[in-house]
């Protein structure tokens, strides 16, 4: 299956029966298992790191989550109310909350989506507050031969019918951006350039960019620069090796230790989130390789 699709199929809105099935009681019913306070790995932490949910979906949760906690990292990028739970038992967080989308395709540049989107977030930041996170997904959509003028402005002009809400509740809901070249053909939030665009326009300090350094390296390059130049409009980022999307080490063309010194150095306090697909037999020692030579 192309991975497009993977990712699609993983993180598909979880919204419907989900909401409703989990009582936010049960957030609080969990206390951190005391044999997973804390990691064996001795990290920096200069840089707070976690990993994509769907990348290792042949693990349960609980089983990422003990491994999660194991590397040293703060939490796991991807999941939505209904494990949000046992995040908490290990005393992990929900770094990227999801369940909200639609999907990736059918996002905010449609003015048809508004309204199911709309209610979607609205409903589901005050869940992300309540839980104790900050951080909340977003996608532009597919253009479908719609112009970036237009496509920023439907963006805009649904995007701030929930920033009044997100404000309130301090959630930062934070726009992907994704190559459309390989992995998803005609996104619109393509480049760096349309996501700061749509940030200026929708004006509120709780609409920020996924800037996911995989994608941005496909699509414009030059991923330092822009980082230096724009990091004020980006909340959190991915990473995930070029070409291919696998690990990040020797093998592929990206100097990781470079950017996230870059990272560091504009003072960014968030999260950054390991997307890659393993390829190895031993998938979790290629996630601990991955966040060792991103702990700068």
């Amino acid at each position: 299956m192309p991975l497009n699709q993977n990712r699609r199929k993983a993180i598909k809105t979880i919204l419907t029966g989900t909401i409703a099935a989990t009582s936010l009681s049960a957030f609080n019913s969990f206390s951190a298992d005391s044999d997973y306070t804390k990691g064996d790995t001795k990290l920096k932490g200069n840089i707070q790191q976690a990993v994509c949910r769907w990348c290792y979906n042949y693990l349960s949760v609980e089983e990422l989550c003990k491994e999660a906690k194991m590397i040293g990292l703060v939490g796991i990028d991807l999941v939505g109310p209904a494990d949000w739970p046992t995040l908490k038992k290990y005393g992990l967080i929900s770094t990227m909350c999801n369940g909200a989308e639609i999907n990736l395709i059918d996002g905010w540049n449609n003015i048809a989506n508004h309204p199911k989107l709309i209610k979607n977030y609205s409903e589901m930041i005050p869940l992300v507050a309540q839980a104790g996170y900050d951080n909340l997904i977003c996608f532009s959509g597919n253009k479908r031969g719609m112009t970036d003028e237009e496509g920023l402005e439907n963006c805009r002009i649904g995007l701030q019918q929930i920033m009044p809400l997100a404000e309130k509740h301090k959630v930062v809901v934070s726009m992907e951006l994704l190559n459309s070249k390989i992995d998803h053909k005609d996104y619109q939030a393509d480049r760096t350039s349309f996501g700061v665009e749509l940030c200026k326009r929708v004006n509120s300090d709780y609409f920020k960019l996924l800037y996911d350094i995989y994608h941005m390296q496909i699509d414009e390059g030059d991923v330092i620069r822009t980082i230096n130049e724009n990091h004020q409009f980006i909340s959190h980022y991915h990473t995930a090796g070029v070409p291919g999307r696998h690990e990040i080490e020797q093998s592929q063309e990206l100097n990781y230790p470079a950017i996230m010194e870059a990272i560091l150095k504009t003072g960014f306090k968030g999260v950054v989130a390991q997307e890659f697909i393993p390829t190895r037999e031993d998938k979790i020692d290629s996630l601990k390789k991955a966040v060792s030579l991103c702990d700068v």
